[in-house]
């Protein structure tokens, strides 16, 4: 009862913060961070724990697939060289900066100091859509930084899992390697299939509840499978999403669609507040343990590591070009992004929920386990405080300016829509609107049909064409009989 009653108590209050955000323009995962503290340092704050394996699953699985469902393979195909850049050596980089600390300053082992890297290295996917999607930015860097999120979350869980691993079981590197080498197809190769068998057997549960449930618990299960199988669960559900993503829509209807996106925020956002509940929890149990000299050195010790993860992003983002153009070529390709523009996507690095995630799936006994879930939270809170409250004045302050891009393709997908409108009704203006809700729905049909053509074509991009599949779909529901709106229970 107790986590129960303060994860209402959260809920409630983070209500209250999300009005509070959009009045301030703060972005919503900031608010989330401070109210986990806030909650975290009352002193009737119960103290609760939760299975260590539970926390990755439960927290991260749901994210990334909501992430990766809007993110575009092909653009992210066309960004190759940027993603490895960012999503692998960045990653790397961290990790070694940080457990160099953590063994240098905090005396860890070598093992728990590459744990610590490893779950402070990666920005998170959902912090980073959250922060971002409103501020305007050039579509390629937020595509880079999207699915930047995304890829280096199966990098960074590799390194903790043969870290973690070394400490638990012992295994040599030797016996690593391979199972490194089967774990990035192995994901993936997984994440193609399950996409391959939901797509096929959408129709058995079109249209009903259970369509929605099935769309979590494949989530969770293809995670569960493919540690099951010792394969990256995190590019399984991202491959996953994408696949449904791409081919799914033809398959769907709008009432399916429009139900399920309106879950999936909703328990996105629940998962993320009762993630930052228990980080802040559980932090606070740490700190009561902690006496005098010792409280000090363990909040220096997480600020340092803070200091640390901003620094060092900061400065591999502004010469990675340099420092990696004679390996990836392509990086001296345009458009190479202006200095301020670097610097920009150096400060977007916020940690999120797979950060906290992460760190709570340690071991009990795992050693240095309390510094090292500290020093997360110290981190996801820095980061999302200092940085995410941030970003709109520094976009503002490096005067970079909105892209208008997308603006411009959904213009451009409407002007053909409104043509094949025009097309429906014969050609005359006066006379496009159909004169029956029958008419209209084949007008709607018509328009998909064009859409879909677009996209295919390249002419509209993903993005884009999520937009106006949406008022597509709107359009659609307000044509459609009351009863044939309903979701079926079964």
């Amino acid at each position: 009862m107790a986590l129960f009653e303060s994860l209402v108590l959260l809920l409630l209050v983070s209500c209250g913060l999300l009005h509070l955000a959009r009045r301030v323009g703060l972005p919503y995962p900031t608010m989330l961070a401070l109210a986990g503290a806030l909650v975290a340092a009352t002193p009737w704050a119960p103290d609760i724990a939760i299975d260590p394996h539970l926390a990755l699953v439960l927290f991260v699985a749901p994210a990334l697939l909501s992430a990766a469902y809007d993110t575009s393979p092909y653009e992210l195909r066309r960004h190759w060289a940027a993603l490895v850049a960012l999503a692998l050596f960045a990653v790397v980089l961290t990790t070694a900066a940080v457990a160099f600390i953590g063994w240098k300053v905090a005396g860890l082992p070598i093992a728990a100091a590459i744990a610590l890297g490893a779950i402070v290295a990666p920005p998170d996917a959902a912090a980073a859509q959250a922060v971002l999607n409103s501020q305007g930015l050039p579509r390629r860097t937020l595509t880079v930084l999207q699915g930047e999120s995304l890829f280096n979350d199966a990098v960074a869980l590799l390194i903790f899992a043969a870290a973690v691993g070394s400490v638990t079981s012992g295994p040599s590197l030797t016996s690593l390697v391979p199972t490194l080498a089967i774990a990035v197809p192995g994901g993936v190769l997984l994440g193609v299939i399950a996409g391959a068998v939901f797509v096929a057997l959408w129709r058995f549960w079109s249209g009903t509840l259970g369509s929605t449930l099935i769309e979590f618990v494949s989530t969770f299960g293809i995670w569960l499978i493919a540690e099951r199988l010792h394969v990256s669960p995190v590019l399984a559900v991202v491959t996953y999403a994408m696949w449904v993503a791409r081919f799914a829509h033809g398959r769907q209807t709008a009432g399916d669609r429009v139900h399920s996106f309106a879950v999936w925020d909703a328990a996105v956002f629940a998962l993320n507040v009762t993630a930052f509940l228990l980080m802040g929890l559980q932090t606070r149990s740490i700190l009561s343990q902690l006496q005098g000299a010792e409280i000090w050195n363990a909040l220096g010790f997480a600020a340092l590591v803070f200091v640390c993860v901003v620094v060092v992003r900061i400065a591999w983002v502004l010469s990675y070009r340099c420092l990696l153009s004679r390996v990836l070529p392509s990086l001296r390709q345009p458009p190479a992004g202006t200095v301020q523009t670097r610097f920009l996507v150096g400060w977007c690095g916020m940690r999120g929920v797979l950060t906290l995630a992460t760190a709570m799936s340690l071991p009990a006994q795992f050693p240095g386990r309390d510094l090292i879930v500290l020093s997360a939270f110290a981190v996801v809170l820095g980061t999302l405080v200092l940085q995410g409250a941030t970003i709109a004045p520094l976009i503002k302050w490096l005067r970079i300016p909105k892209d208008a891009s997308l603006d411009r393709d959904v213009r451009f997908g409407r002007s053909v829509l409104d043509a094949v409108a025009l097309d429906q009704s014969g050609g005359d203006a006066a006379c496009s609107l159909p004169s029956s809700r029958e008419a209209e729905r084949a007008l709607v049909a018509a328009q998909r049909r064009a859409l879909q053509s677009l996209l295919l074509e390249g002419k509209v991009p993903e993005d884009a064409f999520r937009i106006l599949q949406e008022e597509l779909d709107w359009r659609e529901l307000s044509l459609t009989p009351h009863r044939k709106r309903e979701i079926a229970e079964a």
